[in-house]
């Protein structure tokens, strides 16, 4: 529904250019919005024009029309005085108007449809006749965002993103939750995951410095039909989820890139437990401490070069093969052979993913 601010700014702008005076009322004689205190309105006339046939009529020197919402009657307009002037501009006003209440009815409808076409409440049917109805494209490559905030309700970075993108009309802005805000984004025919990523960076930093408000992105992969929008929002969600697990250092966050992350979680618990319990014997989170959670991750960066890892390290290499041995004697498995590395690197995951979700329990 248009807000009475709407309405507002824009009799005061006829005001101002014409010099009128206008008041919009609803059917039950209430003032609505109005640039003139219009004390001696007749309220019980305006009930009786509501309720009469004819669309306009000049009552104890006011005009009134009426002003329809998709033939439905919405409001009643009063022009001050009964002039042809103040009747021409009281006609201006409802066509304004009836535009006005056009344009954010189908607004909201169209920001309705996104919501429930991002959490898979429609039909195949329904997508493709709604969407035909509201003149948005089928077939358009898209992709979805997905901004967490730290704060809930975070109104400045929405309405930032909103004047962000407001030049982009093929675009929407919306949010099905209390923490995020989801961009649908229309891709050109050469925009790949390149430009994805530089879009997520600016939307980063524009967030951060205009809406103080540090963030995370997350985004899906590039889908070519409106029905795959929401396979797109839920790789989103899913990036944003995975990298909160093994990637929080990370504040942009692509589906593409999640490796085996993604597989990790969507294991069972009791899939990942039995994992844990047959290689570590259950107790990994208690046998590693932070330096050797240093150096391992440290090994792995520089892809099981001992020497260069050492360098990075500033330890002496004898004193990494130390600590290598160290916890290859705590664990069973030796880091230094391909096989070892993927199977310890594996079970770390396993464990930081059991840790994330019994804290989320």
């Amino acid at each position: 529904m248009i807000s009475n601010q709407v309405l507002q700014t824009s009799i005061d702008e006829l005001r101002a250019i014409t010099r009128i005076d206008l008041c919009v009322m609803d059917l039950a004689g209430n003032v609505v919005v109005s640039t003139f205190l219009g004390d001696d309105i007749q309220v019980d006339a305006v009930k009786l024009f509501a309720k009469s046939e004819v669309d306009s009529q000049v009552v104890s020197g006011y005009h009134f029309f009426k002003i329809f919402d998709e033939r439905a009657l919405a409001y009643v307009l009063v022009s001050a005085g009964a002039s042809e002037d103040a009747s021409m501009i009281g006609k201006v006003a409802v066509s304004q108007i009836q535009h006005l209440l056009i344009a954010y009815k189908e607004r909201f409808d169209k920001n309705n449809f996104i919501q429930n076409l991002l959490l898979d409440n429609l039909l195949l049917i329904d997508i493709y006749n709604r969407a035909k109805k509201l003149h948005i494209a089928v077939e358009a490559r898209r992709v979805v965002f997905l901004i967490e905030t730290r704060q809930e309700k975070d109104s400045i970075a929405l309405e930032t993103m909103k004047n962000l993108f407001a030049s982009r009309t093929k675009d929407f802005i919306t949010a099905v939750d209390e923490r995020n805000i989801i961009l649908v984004r229309e891709l050109k025919a050469n925009e790949g995951y390149a430009e994805l990523a530089e879009t997520a960076s600016m939307i980063r930093d524009m967030l951060n410095s205009e809406a103080m408000s540090a963030v995370r992105i997350a985004y899906g992969s590039i889908v070519d039909e409106i029905k795959q929008v929401s396979k797109s929002y839920k790789e989103a969600k899913m990036a944003l989820d995975v990298g909160r697990i093994f990637s929080s250092e990370k504040e942009i966050i692509a589906y593409s890139t999640l490796g085996i992350g993604r597989l990790i979680y969507q294991l069972p618990m009791s899939l990942c437990e039995m994992f844990i319990r047959e290689i570590f014997d259950g107790n990994i989170p208690k046998e590693i401490d932070e330096e050797a959670l240093t150096t391992i991750n440290k090994f792995f960066e520089n892809n099981l070069n001992v020497s260069e890892t050492a360098r990075q390290l500033y330890v002496h290499r004898n004193t990494l093969v130390y600590r290598l041995e160290k916890i290859q004697k705590s664990s069973g498995l030796d880091i230094r052979t391909f096989d070892d590395a993927l199977t310890f690197k594996i079970a770390l995951m396993v464990a930081s993913y059991m840790k994330y979700m019994k804290a989320e329990e």
